[in-house]
């Protein structure tokens, strides 16, 4: 796989994820790898000590040049760098749990990946597995990983989550809010943004032009008002107005069957209007190998969409199927953005 624009391959900004889970194996597996190690440059933070464990466990030596926090990132490294942060002490590893150390760890590399493609070091950041609860021990007032970034590097433009699998896209209107909130937060305002930010990061992972379906909120879409008239007032109106500002979309569609469609071909992405009606059926379609894109900032940010499966953490029997398609995501969206890039300059 030869992934060079401009005769350089791109930087990605790896960050080790909750040290307690599968984080440290998935990390290690995946920078052995033949196809996608040579098909980026990569610089990984987090703990060397936990990344040895990780290979131990998943039985596979990354090989990687190890420098320490502050030194000079070598431009030329045919191995993928390791910046050894030494911010969590294997002995006080506590596998299988949330804790305030491993929480201090995760944001810690984080940070450090985040900044460094925030400084145009790096065109992506590819992270394995957060736990939320760690990382509210570590930073107190956490929603997401949406706001971490923002408060990471001071960004105050929109963003927002997408979930994808096997080429299909789920975007959503709302997201980490109770679905008591739900209804209230649905806006003919807040949907065209949803659907603006969708078509950018879309387009920005090759599609031309993305074709978005919109789900409804109500049972069977509304019924023609019989169930609710959120599609007819609010919903509706939104899609005709994105078409007029001519994104390719349709809708309101009833979404206990606008993924069928979606997954027979008609759309490349589905808009909902909250998390879980997304979610759910994203999961369910193949949870082992789905990614979670962080998008709307300056850089893509890849991670697998599953958590940090602390029941088998340390085993050496994590799947690494979502590991691997969401680096591959991160690549190429950051050549997408090379290429185009190029093309404007």
């Amino acid at each position: 796989m030869d992934t060079r624009v401009n005769g350089s391959l791109p930087t990605i900004a790896a960050a080790m994820g909750d040290p307690s889970g599968i984080s440290p194996e998935l990390m290690a597996r995946i920078l052995v790898e033949p196809d996608l190690r040579s098909a980026a440059r990569y610089v990984v933070f987090g703990d060397k000590r936990l990344l040895d464990l990780g290979a131990a466990d998943g039985k596979v030596d990354p090989d990687v040049l190890v420098i320490g926090e502050g030194d000079e990132i070598p431009a030329d490294s045919a191995k993928p760098v390791f910046v050894d942060l030494a911010n969590h002490d294997p002995a006080a590893l506590e596998r299988g749990k949330a804790t305030l150390a491993g929480g201090k760890a995760a944001t810690d590399n984080f940070r450090h990946a985040l900044r460094f493609a925030s400084e145009g070091k790096a065109d992506a950041v590819f992270f394995t597995p957060f736990n939320k609860a760690a990382m509210r021990f570590a930073y107190p007032g956490y929603d997401d990983e949406i706001r971490f970034v923002r408060d990471a590097i001071g960004f105050e433009g929109a963003a927002s989550e997408f979930n994808i699998l096997d080429g299909l896209w789920n975007a959503r209107v709302t997201s980490h809010i109770p679905l008591s909130e739900v209804a209230a937060a649905i806006t003919q305002e807040r949907i065209l943004r949803a659907l603006t930010l969708a078509d950018a990061n879309l387009r920005a992972a090759g599609f031309n032009p993305p074709r978005i379906a919109v789900a409804g909120i109500n049972p069977h879409a509304g019924d023609g008002g019989n169930f609710g008239r959120d599609e007819i007032d609010t919903i509706e109106p939104a899609v005709k107005t994105a078409k007029a500002k001519g994104f390719t979309v349709e809708g309101p569609f009833p979404s206990d069957t606008v993924f069928l469609r979606a997954r027979n071909g008609d759309f490349d992405a589905v808009l909902t209007m909250y998390h879980d009606q997304g979610q759910i059926a994203m999961k369910l379609i193949g949870f082992d190998r789905g990614v979670t894109l962080i998008g709307g900032f300056p850089f893509p940010i890849c991670t697998p969409a599953h958590g940090t499966a602390y029941e088998i953490a340390g085993k050496g029997v994590a799947n690494l199927g979502a590991t691997r398609a969401a680096l591959g995501l991160a690549i190429k969206m950051a050549n997408e953005g090379r290429a185009a890039r190029k093309a404007a300059a």
